[in-house]
């Protein structure tokens, strides 16, 4: 390794805080690194997705050394071919991605690796670097693309406060305010779902998920999180364990 690289291996190191790991060790990581097909340059094609919406975020390129890095430090580090050195992604720009799942494909000549963004992962300031649809198809980005789009529209709401808007309001009330439309919306859900209406309680559901992704951000909790939890429950033990208020039980 060079003088270069392994200043650059020590600031990577340095900078990395406490975090949850791929649960592979350097000998682990190693082992997979031989089992995988690299191409002549010695590297190997990454494709990054958001965990959670399952939206390609960008593709980028992994030596051994930024791979086994990557295991063990649990975030993205990369091999930039046009500096020649490793790149941890985010490590200036704090748009780190921190790993949730690695794995390779049938003929292991490809990686896919799944993450949680903590920014844009475009150096163009794009949430994914495929923004551009070739000819007149817009980009789909996923059923749940409307929530992704609703957290940024109401967090930009949050900070800018443009006179006249709802969401404006609603933040300038305060949380009591947030929380009574949440109990009102919540009521007329029930109403909707008694009454057998379905185009209602379509709207009625809709109006109760806005008001609580307006909770969300006015108590700092982003919807990934949340969806983490869901994720997380979905492994939990069946739901014969589960008591009368629906809790696990102990």
């Amino acid at each position: 390794m060079t003088a270069t690289n392994k200043t650059e291996e020590a600031n990577l190191v340095n900078s990395t805080k406490a975090r949850i790991s791929l649960a592979l060790n350097k000998e682990d990581a190693l082992d997979w690194a031989r089992k995988l097909k690299w191409n002549e340059q010695g590297l190997i094609p990454a494709i990054v997705q958001d965990v959670h919406s399952l939206e390609v975020l960008m593709v980028a390129y992994m030596n051994q050394e930024s791979f086994v890095m990557s295991c063990e430090q649990g975030e993205t580090v990369f091999w930039s071919r046009s500096r020649k050195s490793l790149w941890h992604k985010g490590a200036t720009s704090g748009h780190t991605q921190h790993i949730e799942g690695l794995y390779t494909d049938c003929d292991q000549d490809t990686l896919l690796i799944q993450v949680t963004a903590a920014g844009p992962a475009c150096h163009t300031g794009s949430r994914t670097c495929f923004f551009e649809p070739i000819g007149s198809q817009p980009v789909h980005k996923g059923r749940f693309e409307i929530l992704d789009h609703l957290e940024q529209t109401i967090a930009a709401r949050e900070q800018e406060r443009p006179e006249g808007a709802y969401t404006t309001y609603l933040f300038e009330q305060g949380i009591d305010k947030v929380l009574k439309k949440i109990g009102e919306e919540a009521a007329e859900v029930i109403i909707a779902a008694k009454n057998n209406d379905a185009s209602e309680l379509k709207g009625e559901i809709g109006d109760l998920l806005f008001h609580l992704l307006v909770l969300m951000k006015q108590t700092e909790l982003p919807l990934d999180e949340v969806l983490g939890e869901l994720s997380r429950r979905h492994q939990a033990p069946r739901r014969d364990q589960y008591s009368e208020q629906g809790k696990i039980k102990d």
